[in-house]
């Protein structure tokens, strides 16, 4: 306990004690993440799918324990609810329409699927999204206004999609799923970006989510940030995804720091 103590003080933020599971909890999901190029190595190209699919179920999980701290269970089931269905439906009218990221379709590689969705999805988009709202309530404020509200529904859409410039590149490396015709940003058509900015503000402005501490939402997506560049940089071979990806969501983490100084 007295160590725990010591290492408190030097964390630039508190730490309460109902808060310190959903710490252990995002230290569990860092590990699981450090952990695959490692696994990658020892077992092979096998172990991605697994490895993928585990990190984003701790890290969706560590999310749904810190936002319900703070909103309840009900609110917080509620808002998973809205985002897991919403991007789910997308998703299924996306690779069968084209509408709204293009023309694309998943492999097999991630399962379970429901007609053709991998069940994955659903919670690889909750997993940032609180985050995303962190950093536009940052920027933009509390959205007490219908103008603050549409202001933080765009910028959480753009923080949100700023992380697919990192995660689509890698996905489609993985043969996750594939793009009928490679083109744009890396062999991944700009309207896929253009569909996650729809998809993201239509999420946002249905779960109308309320005011979220900024700790340690805002930790997670430095996080994300850091392990997504850093990885795509120097272990998986993806030098563009990792610049374009690390100086956009650093941009954001600059713009919201700025700008939370500057209120």
């Amino acid at each position: 306990m007295t160590t725990l103590s010591h290492i408190q003080n030097l964390l630039p933020f508190s730490i309460e004690r109902r808060e310190r599971t959903g710490y252990v909890l995002l230290a569990v999901w860092v590990l699981t993440m450090i952990s695959l190029p490692i696994a990658v190595w020892t077992v092979g190209e096998s172990a991605i799918p697994f490895g993928v699919t585990l990190a984003a179920i701790l890290q969706a999980i560590a999310v749904f324990y810190i936002v319900q701290q703070q909103w309840g269970l009900r609110r917080t089931a509620i808002t998973f609810a809205i985002v897991s269905v919403i991007s789910w439906f997308a998703e299924f009218v996306g690779h069968t329409t084209n509408f709204p990221f293009g023309s694309y379709d998943y492999t097999n590689l991630l399962q379970p699927q429901i007609v053709g969705v991998p069940l994955l999805i659903p919670i690889a988009w909750f997993m940032l999204l609180p985050s995303s709202w962190v950093m536009a309530q940052l920027i933009v404020g509390i959205p007490d206004t219908m103008r603050k509200r549409l202001a933080f529904v765009g910028v959480s859409a753009v923080a949100l999609t700023a992380w697919d410039l990192f995660l689509d590149p890698q996905m489609v490396g993985w043969n996750f799923w594939i793009w009928d015709t490679p083109s744009g940003y890396f062999g991944i058509p700009y309207s896929n970006y253009a569909g996650w900015l729809l998809v993201a503000a239509v999420i946002t402005f249905a779960a109308n989510p309320q005011p979220l501490k900024v700790m340690p939402l805002a930790l997670i997506y430095g996080i994300v940030w850091f392990l997504q560049s850093v990885g795509q940089a120097f272990f998986w071979g993806q030098v563009g995804p990792a610049i374009v990806g690390s100086v956009t969501m650093g941009s954001i983490m600059v713009l919201a720091w700025w700008r939370s100084k500057s209120q």
